[in-house]
């Protein structure tokens, strides 16, 4: 397992993490199997949202016993009503269901709090006014209840004003392959990686649609961060392209697909093993026109490069410093093998990118950036 930082928090988190969504409803022992697989392979970040009793109590009882080892989530605002999924904005309602989250977890404290799926700017301006949740969440905090504060949505406008509040450490927002081209995606993610903001990507397979057989690919805001879309898909999707396609995009720290059995979470886990030509997603988002002309999509179907240059890499650590150099990204760049500074002009990667990205004017850039 690889390790990335949230942000600025300087917590360690494995760079591929745990949605339990699709656990709910099933047995102790079976949600036992995945939870404890995926602690000793090496997870430690695992999205906790529902506020279902029964759900809290098996995942209380999963992770009895290795509090130590990992980091639990909580979202602030995810209740229920006639024994279903709710969203509430009352804080004295959300108040109860997280103490009731702490009982049934057995802990003191959370490690993340979210301000729970918000989307509209009404909602947004609701969940920050004096004596909403986002309030509630900072008395959490100032307790020691509640370590990083956090914000999840499925829209761009709300999420990056969330980034660029100075009042939350890290994002969740749906990023996978078939949204690649939502407008302002990719500048939330480089505001995310400008405030050293932690972006913790869900959707990574749109809900499942990208990996089932059909070829339609119809999608809702809630899968891809930018309002509904249909897509054709023309040849089969793997779990390793998707995660990849996430893995790779500026200020992601980590990824929480969902999976319902332990065979999903090894199908996951596999993409530390698999070599470039499994993990290469750069056909896929052609066959989806999901791409704008000569930006980058760090892919890397551009490589091999004589010069051995991740092409990708410096790419993305140029995104990310042109939106902020920061020390980080300096550093990054710095521990390279080969940087931009040791291209050679032969313009083979050039004729390979399926998307138009001068390569040698950013290997330029990246040189004259990163003195």
């Amino acid at each position: 397992m690889q390790t990335r930082t949230l942000g600025r928090t300087g917590i360690v988190v494995s760079a591929i993490s745990l949605g339990t969504e699709y656990l709910i409803n099933l047995p102790q022992e079976h949600v036992d199997g995945v939870i404890h697989h995926a602690i000793e392979r090496g997870i430690n970040y695992f999205d906790l949202f529902y506020g279902l009793s029964d759900f809290r109590d098996i995942m209380g009882c999963a992770f009895r016993g290795y509090r130590d080892r990992v980091l639990l989530t909580a979202h602030l605002g995810a209740t229920v009503e006639n024994g279903q999924y709710a969203r509430s904005r009352d804080p004295k309602l959300s108040l109860q269901y997280f103490e009731d989250y702490l009982r049934r977890y057995d802990t003191d404290y959370v490690d993340v709090l979210f301000l729970h799926n918000s989307d509209g700017q009404e909602d947004y301006d609701t969940l920050m006014a004096p004596g909403g949740l986002l309030e509630l969440a900072q008395r959490l905090q100032r307790e020691g209840k509640a370590r990083v504060l956090a914000f999840s949505g499925h829209t761009v406008s709300t999420a990056r004003q969330a980034a660029e509040s100075g009042v939350v450490d890290l994002i969740m927002f749906p990023i996978n392959l078939a949204a690649n081209a939502v407008p302002g995606k990719r500048e939330l993610l480089q505001t995310c990686a400008a405030h050293d903001v932690a972006l913790v990507a869900m959707k990574p397979y749109a809900g499942g649609k990208l990996l089932q057989a059909d070829p339609r690919v119809a999608l809702e805001n809630y899968q891809s961060g930018g309002g509904q879309m249909e897509l054709s898909k023309e040849r089969a999707i793997t779990p390793i392209q998707c995660l990849h396609y996430v893995l790779s995009q500026v200020g992601v720290s980590t990824i929480v697909p969902g999976c319902k059995d332990i065979a999903e979470l090894d199908q996951a886990l596999a993409y530390w093993d698999a070599d470039d030509e499994a993990r290469d997603y750069s056909e896929l988002l052609v066959a989806f026109q999901q791409y704008q002309a000569g930006e980058c999509v760090y892919c890397n179907h551009c490589l091999p490069c004589p010069a051995s240059i991740d092409i990708g890499q410096v790419n993305r650590l140029l995104d990310m410093a042109t939106a902020s150099l920061t020390p980080a990204v300096r550093a990054a760049y710095a521990a390279l093998p080969a940087s931009g500074a040791d291209c050679i002009q032969c313009g083979a990667c050039e004729e390979r990118c399926p998307f138009g990205v001068a390569v040698i004017d950013r290997m330029e850039q990246a040189a004259a950036l990163f003195v």
